[in-house]
């Protein structure tokens, strides 16, 4: 999931509007106006086959786009940078992403939840409280190279 933070637009994304997020709340018949988080399948469905944009929040800078390729691997990439594959899990209720270039060998883990009606996701550790929101959400690819072969 997202890791580095760049100002540049990606080209071709389509902000995911009301229609979208009326399709992920009838994923979630729980959800309720305040912070609910979501199970990590519920936000896989949603976003299963499709390219996801992140940006900080609060600034809104974007930080990445995310190509989910199956549930059980997506590939990142920051604009001007090459692309990279990463392994899903979905241990205790969060999303983790363990990259092909990650040399610690440590999966990067966020809870997802909805915030408003807006599809977020916080970084899940009790020492760093960082927070994304998925801005949009797109059928184009991210034109990366073929995916490794697990």
């Amino acid at each position: 999931m997202p890791r580095a933070r760049s100002n540049a637009p990606c080209a071709g994304s389509v902000t995911i509007g009301k229609a979208g997020i009326a399709a992920l709340l009838a994923l979630l018949p729980l959800a309720a106006q305040a912070q609910t988080r979501i199970t990590p399948e519920a936000f896989l469905s949603a976003v299963q086959g499709k390219t996801v944009m992140f940006h900080d929040y609060p600034t809104g800078e974007l930080v990445g786009t995310e190509e989910f390729l199956s549930p059980t691997l997506s590939v990142w990439r920051m604009v001007g940078r090459g692309c990279v594959y990463g392994q899903i899990t979905t241990p205790d209720g969060q999303i983790c992403f363990l990259y092909d270039d990650d040399e610690d060998g440590i999966p990067v883990c966020w809870w997802p939840f909805l915030h408003e009606d807006r599809l977020m996701v916080r970084l899940a550790t009790f020492t760093h409280s960082e927070i994304q929101e998925v801005r949009s959400i797109s059928e184009d690819g991210l034109n990366c190279p073929s995916a490794p072969i697990s």
